[in-house]
């Protein structure tokens, strides 16, 4: 079952008469349960294609359909209603509210999707102890490590159930020991949950985890490898 596929995208972005194309006629499937990497040097377009299956940007012309869903026409909060329900995000900077702790940081969502406190409370626990941070669930942001707090940028992603988690340079700002755990944790919540991973990425601690690397250059797919 495919979670997402893109046809003959293009994405071009304009800013007074100069146009830049960011994407040329790309056309991917992304399958259920994929831990997929899209790789490239800056400029070639993954960032691009990151948004446009997470619904974040709407192609110039071609198709994107989620979940069986031509996204396309939709508008804003249209596309904004089908992330809620089908994909989480992890993001570079972990982009973690400073003032929450780790547990309420996870209990957002969750909180947003109208779930009942005792819902909250047990899902929350469940995803902290999945990533190894039970113990930290009552920190703040600023106690925690780099590695941790991507950790909880993970569980947060994870707290509604989506079907797919894409991340954008998820280990950029982590040491290689806690990249290596991030990715470890990560391809673990994979097999166990059956959620699909996706991942904008030019570091080679992160590609060595993906099951699959589609590697784009100016626009367009260069290769695209089942490992």
């Amino acid at each position: 079952m495919e979670v997402a596929k893109l046809t003959d995208v293009t994405r071009v972005y304009r800013i007074g008469e100069v146009q830049t194309r960011a994407l040329n006629g790309v056309s991917l499937t992304i399958g259920n349960g994929e831990f997929t990497s899209l790789v490239g040097p800056s400029g070639s377009g993954k960032t691009t294609l990151l948004q446009l299956i997470g619904c974040l940007d709407r192609p110039s012309s071609g198709s994107v359909v989620i979940n069986g869903q031509e996204t396309t026409n939709l508008n804003r909060n249209q596309r904004a209603d089908l992330r809620k329900g089908t994909i989480g995000f992890v993001f570079q900077f972990f982009a973690l509210i400073p003032t929450l702790t780790a547990y309420e940081n996870v209990e957002m969502p969750l909180l947003l999707n109208g779930r009942t406190p005792a819902q909250r409370k047990q899902r929350a626990m469940e995803l902290l102890e999945a990533v190894d941070l039970k113990d930290r669930a009552h920190h703040r942001p600023d106690q925690l490590s780099g590695g941790q707090q991507q950790r909880v940028a993970v569980a947060r992603a994870l707290s509604t159930n989506p079907t797919m988690i894409l991340a954008d340079e998820p280990t950029a700002n982590l040491d290689t020991s806690n990249g290596e755990q991030v990715m470890e944790i990560m391809k673990k919540l994979n097999k166990e949950t059956g959620v699909t991973f996706v991942f904008a990425t030019h570091d080679p601690r992160v590609i060595k985890y993906a099951s699959r690397v589609v590697t784009l250059r100016d626009g367009v797919i260069e290769k695209d490898e089942i490992k």
